[in-house]
């Protein structure tokens, strides 16, 4: 079975397939830029919650492909700014993907914060002909005081997970992934992906 992973990041098509793997399921993973060879529609996250904005992209490329899909939306909440920046982790800054401009307006708003407790918040929602659902994982952990590391994408730089020492951006793929919110996801899925599968064969 082919998915379709409702994302033009790599990084992301590379985490994903990489643990759904260890479940040896019958599928492969190919990203929305791949199947549209670099013309990707743009699909307006107008969701007011990670799982509005996940369930809108499934919904959206499984209308204009008929394929399974898997779509997500993370979203990195802070404890002491509301839970922001949320929904809005990708364009925190104004500019949608500008992570080292996202990661300086995070670290600015926090100068002045001795709370710098966080979380990163995955959900990953999958649609085809006959079900749909979603996942949820998390990853508990605090903002750093400045960027360490050259790993990783978005708010890797800045993020340490509860229990470390390290920020993800420091991290082996590996050892990231044993710990992610997108790999705690993508394992939710592996488990519901490989019960959907048994049923509809």
């Amino acid at each position: 079975m082919n998915i379709l992973l409702a994302t033009n990041n790599q990084h992301k098509v590379d985490e994903l397939s990489e643990i759904l793997t260890s479940f040896d399921l019958p599928i492969t993973v190919i990203s929305q830029k791949t199947w549209f060879e670099g013309n990707s529609p743009e699909i307006d996250e107008t969701g007011s919650t990670l799982e509005e904005n996940a369930l809108l992209k499934a919904q959206t490329l499984h209308a204009l492909t008929s394929m399974p899909v898997i779509a997500d939306d993370t979203g990195l909440e802070v404890l002491s700014l509301g839970n922001a920046p949320g929904v809005h982790s990708a364009r925190y800054a104004g500019e949608h993907g500008n992570d080292a401009a996202n990661r300086q307006k995070l670290l600015h708003a926090l100068s002045d914060s001795s709370d710098r407790s966080a979380r990163f918040r995955t959900i990953l929602h999958f649609i085809d002909g006959q079900s749909s659902f979603h996942v949820e994982g998390i990853c508990e952990g605090h903002i750093a005081h400045h960027e360490i590391g050259e790993h990783g994408f978005g708010y890797d730089s800045i993020f340490i997970p509860k229990g470390e020492t390290e920020t993800f951006a420091e991290m082996s793929g590996e050892r990231k992934h044993s710990m992610s919110h997108r790999a705690r996801a993508c394992i939710e899925l592996g488990k519901r992906l490989s019960e959907h599968i048994q049923k509809t064969s």
